[in-house]
């Protein structure tokens, strides 16, 4: 039998596709280092490429049974880490608005004492709210809002369908704006 670092692409992919962990673990060591270049050839952020193609390869290995590789395995690999790269940035960009958003918005209120009781409460009071989703749920939000991850980042990362992440991801913004009304309503009568 032949070293695992002595075969090709193609009968790696054979192997890892049968569960192989010698195979994955070459595909690992012979990609890893490419495709951390790749990533942060267009982050620039050696951590955040790091992160992304850790990432990458604990979610290949986990959703080993449904990855079908049919073009060439480096082809995959790269395409892969793109498409992480750009939905990193793509949410780096929405986390960036945001910042500027509740920067404008907080510059024009009066940060008096009060307000940022109410404030501080209302986000206890909301996280609060959060404990209450089914955990599946809440697992799901916290990924979406608190981590910014995609409907098919946490797909990959749950082992489930985008469709499920997205009716998790209703039910829990259902629930929060109804008990949310209850909450401002509440700070509003106070």
């Amino acid at each position: 039998m032949k070293k695992f670092c002595d075969l090709t692409d193609v009968e790696l992919i054979e192997l890892f596709e049968q569960g192989n962990i010698s195979a994955f673990e070459e595909i690992y060591n012979r990609y890893w280092l490419k495709l951390y270049a790749a990533a942060y050839k267009r982050l620039k952020e050696r951590e955040t490429a790091k992160e992304i193609v850790q990432d990458f390869f604990t979610s290949l290995w986990i959703n080993r049974q449904q990855v079908k590789i049919i073009t060439s395995l480096q082809g995959y690999l790269f395409t892969s880490v793109r498409y992480l790269v750009l939905n990193y940035k793509r949410a780096e960009a929405v986390r960036n608005s945001y910042s500027e958003i509740l920067l404008m918005v907080n510059n024009s209120f009066d940060n008096s004492t009060e307000e940022n009781y109410y404030y501080k409460e209302l986000l206890e009071r909301v996280e609060a709210e959060v404990t209450h989703l089914p955990p599946k749920c809440r697992n799901v939000f916290e990924l979406s809002r608190n981590q910014y991850k995609t409907n098919k980042e946490i797909a990959l990362l749950l082992g489930i369908s985008e469709k499920t992440v997205e009716n998790h991801l209703t039910k829990a913004l259902r629930f929060l704006k109804v008990h949310l009304n209850i909450l401002v309503l509440f700070f509003l009568l106070r």
